[in-house]
């Protein structure tokens, strides 16, 4: 027989197998499932998913949301995780001055560009990087450092790979796509090298560790490894040391610098917005000290601003998949265990039951008649529940603080006309990758 003839038979063969595997998981999965398009075998919904815009294709077959905790590990890392953060200074003074500081070195940046045009990209992610870098590491690196510039660059291509067409197969697909070639497999190489930098530095940690007096994230979790060694359901080791390290700086880094360089382009394109932000800054703070996480209490218009540009950039529009740990029963429908479960942030945030013109840019959104800041339950760039992100106070004071510092110092500067600035995402999948762009920063 031809080796093509051969090769045909395998495939058939193995079509053949993932079509009875299918059918008949379909079969046992019990219970009365969610409407939406009938799944292929193998497929699923594929064909009714756009790759390029995944989020609105999933909105199109949406019942709800749901977003359940799943397993052990998890309440383990993340109750941990949080009393940590917090001991290292997350909404206390100590965090600000660490932001306060980073937001002065980028400032000198800044300067140093004399308003010429730049793509302010690996400016806002080293300075944002460093906040995060002084809680996991202890230290923040120089900006100028080459290994820190190579670990962004890695952050930065993980973000937007991440939310390329073939993540996403590969996402539904591991079991197959992980043999074969192709632009998938980038992703895993990538993260493989900031595993590798995160274990480096555990083991620099680990030679000159005092547990007595903590440095950082990672003397804490070492010092819970060795409380916990003879436990045998503790979830405290190297593998997760590395992989929950390496969660927080990815996190820390990328969404907020994302949110950062959105937010320039839309002030950019509503100057009139920018416009009262200085006068606001310059009623409240002035020029003669620096901001103050304190001071948005009586900020409400660039409150609403920092929001309203956290709701239209929607930077993870998909949320975090979960799966459902046991069958659950969701508006009489049931969810056996092991479903995955995606809760469309996206689609609270441009709910127009509660935002009057959802897909305008209005800070509007979030000040009642009087001009006083109010909230909006439908705000949940962070997610909600049990799985709202453990950053939350930390991101929320850095966006406050770093809007403020630049713009108490620097007007904003578009290369091109305010109407003919593109606010489009550069891609849409796991992450509302922002368009690269460049800007002036004009001394104020």
């Amino acid at each position: 027989m031809e080796l093509g003839g051969a090769v045909t038979i395998f495939l058939a063969i193995c079509l053949s197998c993932l079509v009875l595997i299918s059918a008949w998981k379909k079969m046992h999965k019990g219970g009365k499932l969610p409407p939406g398009p009938t799944p292929l075998p193998f497929l699923g919904n594929l064909l009714q998913v756009k790759t390029d815009e995944p989020f609105k294709s999933f909105m199109a077959v949406s019942i709800g949301r749901v977003a359940l905790a799943n397993g052990e590990r998890w309440r383990q890392l993340r109750r941990f995780s949080l009393t940590t953060l917090r001991n290292f200074g997350m909404g206390k003074r100590s965090i600000e001055e660490r932001i306060q500081e980073e937001a002065q070195y980028l400032l000198e940046e800044f300067r140093k560009t004399r308003g010429l045009p730049f793509d302010p990209i690996f400016f806002l992610s080293r300075t944002v990087s460093n906040v995060i870098s002084s809680v996991v590491f202890g230290s923040r690196f120089d900006y100028e450092d080459k290994t820190f510039l190579s670990l962004l660059r890695m952050i930065n291509e993980s973000f937007i790979e991440m939310s390329t067409p073939w993540a996403q197969l590969y996402d539904m697909y591991s079991c197959i796509m992980q043999y074969l070639p192709g632009r998938h497999n980038r992703i895993y190489r990538l993260i493989e090298d900031l595993k590798a930098f995160i274990a480096e530095r555990v083991k620099i940690n680990q030679e000159s560790l005092d547990p007595n007096a903590p440095r950082d994230f990672i003397d804490c979790f070492l010092i819970q490894m060795e409380k916990e060694k003879k436990n045998p359901n503790s979830e405290f080791n190297m593998k997760n040391l590395v992989l929950t390290t390496l969660n927080l700086f990815f996190a820390g880094t990328e969404t907020v610098s994302s949110t950062l360089r959105f937010g320039f382009l839309f002030l950019m394109r509503y100057p009139e917005v920018e416009e009262k932000v200085h006068q606001e800054i310059d009623h409240v703070i002035g020029n003669h000290r620096i901001p103050a996480s304190e001071d948005r209490m009586k900020m409400p218009y660039t409150d609403a601003v920092i929001h309203e540009i956290q709701r239209m950039t929607d930077i993870v529009p998909m949320g975090v998949p979960h799966t459902v740990i046991r069958d659950t029963q969701f508006r009489g429908y049931t969810l056996p265990k092991g479903t995955d479960v995606l809760p469309l942030l996206g689609s609270v945030l441009r709910d127009a039951k509660y935002f009057s013109n959802p897909e305008d840019f209005n800070p509007g959104h979030f000040l009642d008649e009087n001009g006083r800041f109010k909230k909006n339950d439908a705000f949940v760039p962070f997610s909600s529940g049990k799985r709202v992100c453990l950053g939350e106070a930390m991101a929320r004071m850095e966006l406050f603080l770093y809007f403020t510092t630049i713009l108490q110092s620097f007007s904003l500067k578009s290369l091109v006309a305010p109407k003919d600035i593109d606010i489009t995402p550069k891609m849409s999948g796991f992450g509302n990758i922002p368009p690269t762009y460049e800007l002036c920063l004009v001394p104020r």
